[in-house]
């Protein structure tokens, strides 16, 4: 039986995780970051290991060629090894995007910013699953930057970028706290969602709450249109109830007097457990000089991803709408 090249990516990086959590007694994603440094490296980093520990998982690297394996085979296995590390010790903020928002993320990115190259950031990066599924598919040369306040998780995000051989600039900070970034042509995130503790931080602001916490979603919105240069699009993954809560008001405000709504693209109901944890893509384009808003905005339900019939009709609707919207 044949394996599938993402499934020995997946077998070798479970299996040399597993040896080096035992030795270095640390968590098995952090035995992931190291096996994913060894492989990037060439070399096996930690000098602690036994020398039985280090001639079998010696004898796996040198079994793997990572040239032999193209960069979504490269991203999809790590992500699943990523996946089962979660499983084992969840933390909720700690959730990946699934991939087929990930392929609708990137075509949007394509379809929206026609440049040979642009500046991209995803304030929320995480593992940097989402970034590189994007990346994957652009054509553009694309100078991106991701922030996260996690430090295992940028670590991950890290090894990731370096195995696909992508030149991701990452920063370890609270991406609410100042950033010292150039202006970007796009942003890219899956909002988190929930309340932000500093209250102090949120005060510089214009969608913090009047009283008690502000919504994080709603700050790294504002956040990322700061960021943003004149006419740049941002594409979020938002909740489904983002205009219905007591602080919808102040949002409105903000996009009347910042930016332009461009599409809402609902993601089909069967991707969740229920309906209240749908969500939807919005994207956003910053006002600017010579932006113009669409006749009308982009309002689409996404159907299944596997249903091919159904995607091939949505996928005519997008490029009409493109035709005759984005000249």
């Amino acid at each position: 039986m044949t394996i599938s090249p993402v499934e020995q990516l997946f077998t070798l990086f479970n299996e040399t995780a597993i040896v080096l959590q035992e030795e270095l007694e640390c968590t098995y994603l952090e035995a992931l970051a190291e096996t994913g440094e060894n492989l990037f490296h060439g070399s096996i980093l930690q000098e602690e290991l036994s020398e039985l520990s280090q001639k079998r998982i010696k004898k796996q690297y040198l079994e793997i060629n990572l040239d032999n394996f193209s960069k979504e085979e490269i991203r999809k296995a790590y992500q699943l090894v990523i996946l089962k590390g979660m499983k084992e010790n969840v933390q909720p903020n700690h959730q990946m995007t699934p991939d087929s928002v990930g392929m609708v993320m990137g075509y949007l990115v394509n379809k929206f910013i026609n440049k040979p190259s642009f500046r991209l950031l995803d304030p929320a990066v995480g593992t940097g699953n989402l970034l590189t599924t994007v990346l994957n598919q652009l054509s553009s040369n694309v100078n991106s930057i991701g922030v996260d306040i996690d430090d295992l998780l940028i670590k991950l995000a890290y090894v990731n970028a370096n195995l696909q051989e992508h030149p991701i600039e990452l920063f370890n900070q609270d991406s609410l706290e100042p950033l010292f970034i150039d202006p970007v042509d796009a942003v890219i995130a899956d909002l988190p969602f929930g309340f932000y503790p500093n209250d102090v931080r949120a005060a510089d602001y214009q969608l913090k709450a009047n009283e008690g916490h502000s919504y994080a979603h709603h700050l790294f919105i504002e956040q990322s249109v700061r960021h943003t240069n004149p006419g740049g699009y941002l594409f979020f993954v938002i909740p489904n109830g983002l205009f219905e809560s007591e602080q919808a008001g102040q949002l409105r405000e903000f996009f009347k007097e910042n930016i332009i709504v461009q599409g809402l693209l609902q993601l089909p109901l069967s991707m969740f457990n229920n309906k209240n944890a749908a969500k939807s893509i919005l994207v956003l384009q910053k006002q600017g000089e010579g932006v113009t808003a669409p006749k009308q905005a982009l309002l689409v339900d996404l159907p299944k991803l596997s249903n091919a019939v159904e995607m091939d009709k949505m996928l005519t609707k997008l490029e009409k709408w493109f035709q005759e919207n984005k000249r």
